[in-house]
Formats: C-alpha cells, structure tokens, sequence
C-alpha cells in the first residue's frame, strides 16, 4: 500500500469526483490534489537519490496527479490509487528521459529518434554492419525523410563541446568554436552600397545610366555609345567624370 492511501475514505471522494467531472467545480478539484498530495509525494521520494532536487520532484509527482485526476473516469470501475500511481510514475519517468537530452527536442522526435538507434544496433548485429537509411527505412516500416530526421534528433541526445578538439585538412588542430563566427564581408557591402548610393545623388541622370550599363550590365564603351547615342569618347569622358565625382564624394578633403 502507498503511504496516504489509508487515508482516501476520510473523505467522500466518490462526491468530489462527481462534482468535478459532471460541473467542473474547481473547488472540488482542489480538495482532491489536496488529499491525494501524499501519495505524489511518496513516489517522488522513490528517486530522491537522482541528483535532482526534491522539490523538483515533488512538483513534476503533483503535476502527473493532477493529470490523473483529470483523466479519471470513475465508471470504469477502476480505483483511482490503481489509475494514478502508473501515471504520476509515468511524468517522473519523462521527466527523467526529457533530462537526458542536451537539446530540447520534441516527444515524438525523441521517441522516432530512440527507435532509430535501436534499430541501428539491432541491424548491425544481425548484418555485421552498420545498416544503411534505406535498410533503417524497411526495418522500421518508415520513410527515409523520417528515418533522417530520427538520426538528426538523436545527435541532440549529446551536446558537444566547443572546445572538442577537431583536425582540420591542413593537419592542424582546433576547436569546434574555430569553426563559428567568421566575419560576414556583407555588412560591409550593404554599407558601401548605402553611401555609394548617397554619392551617386550628385551624378546627372545620364552619367548614372552610363555608370549602369559599364557595372551593372557589364556593357562596353563602345555599345554603351550605341545605346545611348553619343561617341565612344564622350562615354569615356562621362564615366571618367562621373568616378571622379563618387571619389570627391566617398573621400572627404583632408585640410
């Protein structure tokens, strides 16, 4: 017998489930955790020596008696004790799984991700190899997009290092974190781009479009001259003029 389930027929159970199943009084809900606290209490107590902190426990016992009250359905002819001691152990037990996942990962990419690794065992006993996806595919009876994605779940079961050595191909060693945060040459980019284009403000509109054709659309002299109808050397002398009027504009006079 768990200890607080002596104490279940001090009070009318029967009533207070009734009251919170047929009219959802929260009153009664309330009575009930109240009164079956103990029993959550006690299987928690089970996994004291886990390394986790009792209230810890005690909190994830309550929240999977809470549940159990919910789901109880008196008609069945169950006795609650038989109904929701396996369920509050169920919640410690998830709760304990969840905690050896260095990444938060999803109930069902977990369990795809558990089921794959079994089979990745099992296969490479039974063929003295280590199975292909496609093999993972047909043992387990799923697609290889979900067979992937159990494997890319299940590196989450370990986090690794930053500091992990790695060999790179020059035979020299680094870290993982070397691997991370190269600087993005777009910023700069973006920001010649904005004062380039706060330059370009100063050009006529012919010298822009001839700037275009030359750097945008890679034309040369001589087609831009035909495009715009004018000589090759007037388009030299409109693109010459017009750097020189970016690079008075990009480079401030130093006094």
């Amino acid at each position: 017998m768990v200890e607080g389930m002596t104490s279940v027929h001090e009070i009318d159970t029967a009533s207070l489930f009734n009251r919170w199943q047929e009219d959802r009084d929260q009153s009664a809900r309330e009575q009930l955790v109240e009164h079956f606290l103990p029993v959550a209490r006690k299987l928690a107590r089970r996994y004291q020596g886990a390394h986790e902190p009792m209230d810890d426990l005690i909190q994830v016992a309550s929240l999977g008696l809470v549940k159990a009250i919910d789901r109880f359905d008196a008609e069945r002819g169950v006795a609650f004790s038989t109904f929701a001691v396996p369920t509050i152990l169920g919640e410690l037990k998830r709760y304990f799984r969840d905690l050896g996942w260095s990444v938060h990962v999803p109930r069902g990419a977990q369990d795809r991700a558990l089921k794959v690794a079994d089979a990745q065992r099992r296969l490479t006993v039974d063929i003295g190899r280590s199975p292909t996806v496609q093999e993972l595919a047909q043992y387990l009876e799923l697609s290889i997009e979900d067979v992937l994605a159990g494997i890319e779940a299940g590196a989450a079961h370990h986090a690794t290092s930053l500091d992990a050595p790695r060999d790179e191909d020059d035979g020299e060693l680094s870290t993982l974190a070397d691997s991370f945060g190269v600087e993005e040459s777009g910023y700069e980019r973006v920001e010649l781009g904005a004062t380039i284009g706060l330059a370009a403000e100063r050009l006529t509109e012919r010298e822009r479009r001839v700037l275009a054709l030359r750097y945008v659309e890679d034309l040369t002299q001589a087609e831009i001259a035909a495009e715009i109808g004018v000589s090759q050397m007037q388009v030299s002398r409109i693109l010459r003029g017009s750097i020189n009027e970016l690079s008075d504009a990009l480079v401030p006079t130093v006094s």
